[in-house]
Order: structure tokens, then sequence, then C-alpha cells
């Protein structure tokens, strides 16, 4: 089995920089460098400020703070890392199309193929290539193609080892993993290099937690786990709004629900909708594949999970327009949280992006804080949608730093991710500060019901009537 020495990770974020962060810190014997062709990212990742680092992970500025300048290193330099490493992961933005054939649903892969023919055409020596981003099934093999049809008589094996990480719970997730999936060919080389990498992971997690697949099972089991997951929480989405027609609590129903062992409890919160990088665009890509294969009705089903968690966001700005006197207008409303979960600073598919949306498109002049999103990103992603032009989203929507001062004359506080800090805030201090009636619609269900409205809100939270 060949000995891995030298690692190069092809993209410095969401995946790249925890995951080879935390190889670093259990593999000491190998040097790892992080490229990534963005500067100002590099930068952060190499700042002496800790607390600046470009994604905020916990625990992930402790193991920075152990390996960085060790054995873990992040530059610009791609073509002299890609030249050293015998192992290269590529870690880059998988993006669903928004232009040509499968808009809207396929993967985009040209950062993929710009990764391949970089490293083709670098390349010297023998190397094992990784596909660590989310991509669809047989990508594999168009990296394979791309690699054996430019390479300088340079044996290329391509690994799938794809992520199964929350955000939030990101370094305890690769510290901790469930399993870690390993896809590759059935050829002795094949073979050899699947072990090499199941060596590195053996340095801190059991040999039976790592599973050894062929390529294609690989790819695809990231995109269906993703894709049950999600359908689970649009499940019980689904049932939040019949609760909220009947005297039923989701919260009682999916605990019922969840003690059934067939069951279980996990990604049954009912919330204003799911986020992140990863489910929404992997349910897409699964449900183009299987329109692609003529799978029509499995398309369907699939594409289903998506449309109710859009009608759960849509449902949400809905209601508080509804609530508040079926207008919004000129109306001060709050938003608390902008992340599409907490301890993560990643907005991507935030439903805070699309309820903000909704509530602009009423006129509304919305007030958002978050502890970890910065101004210019909430900005981009309102000016990503396209609705309206960046500088009328700039005079309706302002982001401010103090959460509960800005509270005074607020028609309405909306709270749009569960950070823990909400729950300590001195609430009757905020019903004071507010118009009456004082509105509070909780979109993520962290807050009491009995206490709030003991204040004197008028207290909404999903899944109760």
């Amino acid at each position: 089995m060949k000995k891995i020495t030298e690692i190069c990770c092809i993209g410095a974020g969401y995946v790249g920089g925890p995951t080879m962060s935390v190889i670093a810190s259990r593999c000491p014997e190998i040097n790892i460098t992080v490229v990534d062709i963005d500067q100002d990212r590099i930068d952060k990742w190499n700042q002496a400020n800790l607390e600046n680092l470009p994604i905020y992970e916990p625990g992930l500025k402790e193991i920075v703070a152990q390996t960085r300048g060790k054995n873990l290193f992040f530059s610009t330099k791609v073509d002299k890392a890609i030249d050293r490493a015998q192992m290269i992961f590529i870690s880059v933005n998988t993006p669903t199309k928004t232009y040509g054939k499968g808009k809207g649903q396929a993967a985009d892969l040209k950062y993929i193929e710009l990764c391949a023919r970089n490293i083709a055409r670098v390349a010297k020596d023998d190397k094992i290539v990784v596909e660590k981003s989310t991509l669809p099934v047989r990508t594999a093999q168009a990296i394979k193609n791309i690699l054996q049809n430019m390479g300088n008589e340079v044996n290329f094996e391509i690994l799938s080892n794809p992520e199964f990480l929350a955000e939030g719970t990101a370094i305890n997730d690769l510290l901790n993993a469930d399993r870690v999936l390993i896809g590759g060919d059935d050829t002795p080389s094949g073979q050899m290099a699947k072990d090499a990498l199941s060596a590195i992971y053996e340095h801190w997690l059991p040999k039976e937690r790592i599973l050894q697949t062929n390529v294609w099972s690989s790819e695809l089991s990231k995109l269906v786990a993703n894709a049950f997951l999600a359908q689970r929480v649009s499940s019980i989405n689904s049932i939040s709004a019949l609760c909220e027609k009947t005297d039923a609590n989701v919260q009682e129903v999916a605990k019922a629900i969840g003690f059934d062992s067939r069951i279980g409890p996990k990604f049954l919160q009912s919330s204003v909708g799911f986020g992140g990088s990863c489910f929404q665009k992997d349910i897409l890509n699964l449900v183009y594949i299987a329109r692609n294969y003529g799978l029509h009705e499995v398309a369907n089903y699939w594409e289903q999970v998506i449309l109710m968690n859009d009608y759960q966001k849509r449902r949400f700005a809905d209601n508080i327009v509804t609530t508040l006197y079926n207008t919004v207008s000129g109306k001060k409303i709050i938003f608390y949280g902008w992340a599409f979960k907490k301890d993560t600073n990643d907005t991507r598919e935030s439903a805070a992006i699309y309820v903000a949306d909704a509530l602009l498109e009423e006129k509304a002049e919305l007030l958002v804080y978050d502890p970890k999103v910065t101004e210019d990103q909430i900005y981009k992603d309102l000016d990503n949608l396209k609705t309206r032009k960046p500088n009328e989203n700039r005079r309706l929507l302002k982001v401010i730093q103090e959460p509960i001062e800005t509270t005074k004359e607020a028609h309405a506080i909306a709270i749009l991710t569960e950070w823990d800090e909400f729950k300590t805030y001195d609430w009757n201090k905020i019903f004071n500060n507010m118009l009456k009636p004082a509105f509070v619609f909780d979109g993520r269900r962290i807050l009491d019901a009995s206490k709030m409205k003991a204040i004197g809100f008028k207290y909404y939270k999903i899944g109760q009537s």
C-alpha cells in the first residue's frame, strides 16, 4: 500500500478547510496544503486572529491553531501543491446550473473540470485524485477521461469520498464520523488507492466504520443520504401546517412518532424550512438524474420535497403579512438570524433570504441581526435573487449590530435562526420597546409559548395553533 506523506486539497471552503484541518491534527506525519485561487480567502485562513477565519465552526479555530504552519498550510500556489502531492482532494463548489441544459437542477461541473485539467497539466508522477465535493453519479468517469487523455503518461486513480458533515457540528462529525465512504475501482491499483485513503482515516476511526464500495455507489449514496434527511424535514413541516389548523402540537406529534424505533427522533424538528449548501442542490441533482434516465415518477417524488420546503417558507412569510392586518408596508420588522442554522456563518439557501424577499416585496422595513453573518453577505444574498435593484435592498433592509435597543417601535420580530443567545434575551424589555400589539413569529420553535404570551406578546410558533 502506498504511504501518503503529501496531500493537496483544492478548495478552501466549508468542506476543504475543516476536513484538512482535522486530517492534519490526526496525521502529523502528513504535510497538507489547502489551495484556492481566492487570495482573500487564503489570507483569512493565514491571518493571526483566529476569530476571523473565513468559516465559523465550533472547535475549528483550536485545531487550526495546533496545526497551521506545522503540517497544515494554506496557499494560492496551486501548481506547486499539485506537483508535490501524492493524493489530491477536489473540494470546489458544485452549484446548481443557472444556464443551459439542466438549468435549475443539474450540478454545474465547470470547476471540477478545471481542476481535472489543471491536475493533468501539472502532474509528472502517479496521483490519487479524491472527489470530496458533492457530485452527480458518473462524475468520476468524466474526471478519469480528462486525466487519462491529457496526462503525461501518468497513472491516476480516482476515488469518491463524499462528505457527510452538518454545518455547526462539522468538527465533531469528522472526529466521530458514523461512517466514511470510499468508492473506487475494483482493480489492484484501485484497491491500493482505497486502502491508502482508508489508512488516513484509520488514524482516528475504527476500520469497521470505513466502507469501501465501487465509485458509482459512493457518489449516489451521498445524494440519497441528503435526500432522505431533507425528506424527513419536509414531511414534518407538512404536518406542522395541519397542526396549526387543529389543536395538535407538532412537537408532541414529532415526539410520539420519534419513539417508534423504525422512525427515530432525528430530523423531525419543524421549522421555517431547511437550507444549506447540500439538501436542495443534491435533491435537484437527483431529480435531474432520474429525469435524464426517463424515471419521471421518481423525479416527481423527490421534487415534492423541495416544493414542500418552498411552501413552508412562503407560508411563514404569508402568515406575517396576514397577521399584521394584511399589510406590512412601512412596518418595522426585526429578523433574528440570517444563517441557515445556528453555529455556522453559512447562508446558502437560508430560509431567511426568501422570507425577507417576500416581505420586501410587500414594502416592509426589515432590520436584520445575526451574530456571525456579515453585512456584506446579507446584501449579497438578497442581490443574488435579482428581485429588485441593490440600492432598493439597502434602502428597505438594514443590518444591525444591537438586537435589543433596535426593537424600539418595531411591529414584529421573526426568528429565522435558532441561535442559543436569542433564548437569553430580556424579552420583557423587548416587549416594552415594541409597538402594541407586539408580535413574535418563531420560525425555529426556540421560545416558550406560555412565557411569551404571559409577557404580553402575540406569539406565533410554527406547528401550533
